[in-house]
């Protein structure tokens, strides 16, 4: 067990030395979130509050769904996939290498762009809550692109990030981002519910005071979704993982 987690270190380090940097992953994680931001804060009269619960909530969603994704296509394009299972490391570690990647990407973006975002608009929150639910948060999208990279068993990197950006955007604009829960039609919450980022909106609100969901079921739905997106993902990675070599 010990083995297998230092193992999947090992893993999680070759994926950050090689695949930080690709393009898709920068304008995923970097440029395009930047971008929707100046959209969300140009031409809305934003309170402090808002503005750092969005920039906040979109700078972790997409910095730790950025790099996971992409990793196995552009490893089954390289044929290094197939060195790397037939290496002593289970399926299941690899996927945990990977998970961490994106865990580690998302959480120093995240926490470099919102410590100094507090701290310039003078916001008072609880931050017990804030570094808590980020965690999990983070955590929980990462589990997110594990489950994204396994279908369709593909090599084409481009294929994986077409569909994962549809799912992504349809979930951005229904988690409370633009429209506070306690705005929507009761229509519009019940279909929040479904989003993971729905839960981490909430309980950054919570840290400023606010909120409308129990701040226990927030938390509580980030980890029972974190964990049905990696047992799920591992599951479908090993259905489907003959698929990848014909």
């Amino acid at each position: 067990m010990i083995d297998q987690i230092k193992r999947s270190f090992a893993v999680a380090k070759k994926d950050m030395l090689i695949f930080y940097l690709k393009g898709p992953v920068v304008i995923m994680g970097l440029i395009f979130p930047f971008f929707l931001f100046l959209a969300f804060l140009i031409g809305r009269n934003l309170t402090g509050e808002q503005l750092f619960v969005g920039l906040t909530a979109m700078t972790a969603f997409f910095t730790a769904t950025a790099v996971g994704p992409t990793i196995i296509p552009w490893e089954c394009r390289g044929r290094t996939f197939e060195r790397l299972i037939t290496a002593p490391v289970s399926l299941t570690t690899v996927l945990l290498g990977d998970f961490q990647a994106s865990l580690y990407f998302g959480l120093t973006i995240t926490f470099a762009i919102a410590i100094p975002t507090i701290f310039y608009l003078s916001l008072g929150l609880e931050w017990a809550i804030f570094i808590t639910a980020t965690l999990l948060a983070v955590g929980t999208f990462s589990t997110m692109t594990v489950l994204f990279s396994s279908y369709p068993p593909t090599d084409v990197p481009a294929d994986v990030m077409m569909l994962t950006s549809l799912v992504k955007f349809s979930l951005l604009f229904i988690s409370g981002i633009f429209v506070p829960l306690e705005k929507l039609p009761s229509y519009g919450r019940l279909v929040s519910y479904v989003s993971p980022l729905t839960y981490y909106v909430d309980a950054l609100r919570h840290s400023l005071g606010k909120g409308y969901l129990p701040l226990w079921i927030d938390l509580g739905m980030l980890v029972l979704f974190g964990m049905a997106f990696f047992f799920a993902g591992v599951t479908v990675h090993k259905r489907v993982l003959e698929k990848r070599f014909t």
